[in-house]
């Protein structure tokens, strides 16, 4: 019993149907159903200036601890909101061109 919902403005699709366990009743006694969630990745920018190699924005303010921070736009960074440069990976295998968000100190 799979259900199937995509998510199209982030960009991933959940399949729902083959490992968490999830409990039921049978005959007075609760049994434990498994079930899998999938998630499979696709374009994340599917229209945002895709004529340029990589979609990069950089905001200005004036205080910031730090000269420059890039924010994670992909999802996929593993210091998750910081950028750790996993667009690039993504973008190979997906043919996007997303990139981080760069906020600069004035």
């Amino acid at each position: 019993m799979a259900c199937a919902l995509s998510m199209v403005s982030t960009g991933f699709s959940y399949y729902s149907g083959l490992g968490l366990k999830k409990p039921s009743r049978v005959g007075g006694a609760v049994t434990h159903r498994r079930q899998r969630a999938v998630v499979r990745a696709e374009s994340i920018n599917p229209e945002i200036r895709k004529s340029e190699e990589k979609v990069v924005d950089s905001v200005i303010v004036s205080e910031l601890s730090k000269p420059l921070t890039a924010y994670c736009r992909c999802w996929r960074s593993g210091t998750f909101p910081l950028c750790d440069g996993s667009h690039v990976k993504h973008n190979k295998a997906n043919g996007d061109n997303v990139g981080p968000l760069l906020v600069k100190k004035q």
